[in-house]
């Protein structure tokens, strides 16, 4: 499968009709950005991997396909909160029902994540609480699977759930913070998100991308929409 409006070969992510400038200067930012927080943060990802270990058995990173632009699948660095041997068909099915409108989650319809999970750990508990096993995913901005801004990367089998519509999601690199993330995250509905997602790669610049580095740090302190 193909998005919507790119080039499948094309390196810097670019969509049809995007300035080349602004692809080059988007992916220099990624790189320079990305790389600089991860100098900055070395001692905090150290600590954080030794406590995952300590916590619970199994490797401190978590790694998952996911899929990103031009629909192409790559695979995600996060912090591990869940225990080594968690089972996914229970988050399957519920994204899968989630979809399609059928889930419930304590009574509401609208949260992307489970409202009790007991395949988190506690310091898996933690990490989620303040964003901390997405800072990984700052490698993957270097390698340039992903961008510092764009959509959520989502995982192959919430996709292979979608109307032909969602896809548009694609037409960009998926991102480590993005429109839907400053939003409200999971007190949208999962529709919502999507339609915040193409809004995004409708309207994207470099101007709409600096906001959106520039109001996530308050909404991770916020915590709000955090699971």
């Amino acid at each position: 499968m193909e998005a919507h409006g790119l080039t499948r070969d094309e390196p810097l992510g670019r969509t049809a009709g995007e300035p080349l400038w602004q692809a080059v200067v988007r992916r220099l930012l990624d790189i320079l950005l990305a790389s600089a927080v991860i100098l900055l943060l070395s001692p905090l990802l150290i600590v954080l991997a030794l406590a995952i270990r300590i916590d619970s058995r199994g490797p401190a990173l978590f790694r998952q396909r996911r899929v990103g632009f031009g629909e192409r699948e790559f695979t995600v660095f996060k912090f591990r909160s869940m225990r080594s041997d968690a089972d996914p068909r229970g988050h399957r099915d519920y994204v899968t029902a989630l979809i399609k409108g059928r889930a419930a989650n304590g009574g509401r319809k609208d949260l992307y994540k489970l409202a009790v999970d007991d395949r988190i750990t506690p310091v898996g508990r933690w990490i989620r609480r303040w964003s901390l096993d997405e800072l990984p995913q700052l490698f993957n901005v270097v390698i340039g699977d992903m961008s510092l801004v764009g959509p959520r990367p989502a995982i192959p089998y919430e996709v292979a759930e979608y109307p032909s519509w969602y896809l548009s999601r694609f037409s960009v690199k998926p991102g480590l913070t993005g429109l839907w993330q400053v939003s409200g995250r999971n007190e949208r509905t999962y529709e919502e998100m999507v339609r915040l997602d193409i809004e995004y790669a409708e309207q994207r610049s470099l101007l709409l991308d600096l906001s959106i580095l520039a109001r996530t740090p308050l909404t991770v302190l916020a915590r709000r929409g955090a699971a």
